[in-house]
C-alpha cells in the first residue's frame, strides 16, 4: 500500500507518535531520556518546531507540536532519530534499526481538540498503569502545564494560545488545567484521536477537515460516516498476555 502524504500546515499543531521497532524498548535508563530530550530540544529549536506537550514512554513517544515551516517536523525527527539511534546502539552494544519506521502524525483542530490531546498525551502513563496520577511520571509535560514547574525537563516547552486562554495568569491557567483532568476524556474523542493518528487523517470537525483538504492533496478523513468503530477504543499498543511491556499504551 502506498504511503499517504502527510498534511503539514505551518502554524497548525500536530499530534506526533514515534514508536520502537516491534514495540521494543527505546529507553532503558534515565540517561536515555535525557539524551533524547537534549537532541529533541536542539533539533526543534533549529528547525522551528514549538512543542506544547509530550510524554516519553518506554517504547514510544508522543508530541503535540506546531511547525513553523513545511519541513519543521520531518527535519526535527530525522535529526533526533539519527542521533538517538547512534547513541542507543553504541550504549547498548547493538546494531540495526530502533524505530518502527516513519513517525505518525495528524493535523489538529486547535479549538476543538488541543486541550483534549494534551490530557490524552499526559495521561498515557496512567492508562498504562505505570503511575496513579500524571504528576508522578517524570517524563511528561504535565508538571509544567499543571503545576508550573520548570527545570531542564520543561523549560523548553512552548504554551499554545488555547492553553494560554485558560486564565489571566500562570496560576489561573494551571488551576484551570488541573480541573480538566478531573473529567474523563470522552470515549468518542479517544477513538477519534487514535484512529486519526493511526491513519493520518485530520483530527477535527467537518469544516476543519474540509479546510485541510482544500490545502492538501488528498482526503482528510475516511469516506465512512459516523463515529469510529468501538473496536478502535482498545489501545493498539496494550500488551497481551504474552507481550507484557510496561508503558505500551497508545
Amino acid at each position: 500500500m502506498a504511503r499517504l502524504p502527510r498534511y503539514v500546515i505551518p502554524g497548525q499543531p500536530q499530534h506526533i507518535i514515534q514508536r520502537g521497532n516491534n514495540r521494543q524498548l527505546i529507553f532503558a535508563a534515565e540517561a536515555d531520556y535525557q539524551f533524547f530530550r537534549d537532541a529533541l530540544v536542539e533539533a526543534a529549536n533549529k528547525h522551528g518546531l514549538a512543542i506544547h506537550a509530550y510524554v516519553w514512554m518506554t517504547n514510544h513517544v508522543h508530541l503535540l507540536a506546531t511547525p513553523k515551516f513545511d519541513d519543521s517536523i520531518s527535519k526535527t525527527f530525522q535529526s533526533v532519530g539519527r542521533r538517538y539511534v547512534q547513541y542507543f546502539n553504541y550504549t547498548y552494544k547493538r546494531s540495526g534499526t530502533l524505530w518502527e519506521g516513519r513517525y505518525r502524525a495528524t493535523v489538529v483542530d486547535s479549538e476543538r481538540y488541543l486541550l483534549t490531546l494534551m490530557r490524552y498525551i499526559e495521561l498515557n502513563p496512567v492508562r498504562a498503569g505505570m503511575v496513579a496520577v500524571p504528576q508522578d511520571y517524570p517524563w511528561s509535560s504535565y508538571r509544567r502545564n499543571a503545576l508550573g514547574e520548570g527545570g531542564p525537563n520543561a523549560d523548553w516547552l512552548s504554551s499554545h494560545a488555547e492553553y494560554s486562554s485558560l486564565g489571566r495568569d500562570d496560576a489561573d491557567r494551571q488551576k484551570a488545567y488541573q480541573a480538566l483532568f478531573a473529567m474523563a476524556i470522552d470515549q468518542g474523542d479517544l477513538a477519534a484521536i487514535r484512529d486519526c493518528t493511526h491513519k493520518g487523517w485530520a483530527l477535527g470537525g467537518e469544516r476543519f477537515r474540509a479546510e485541510v483538504e482544500a490545502l492538501g492533496k488528498r482526503r482528510a478523513a475516511s469516506k465512512g460516516v459516523g463515529r469510529p468503530r468501538l473496536s478502535i477504543l482498545v489501545d493498539r499498543d496494550t500488551p497481551g498476555p504474552d507481550t507484557s511491556v510496561s508503558g505500551a499504551t497508545l
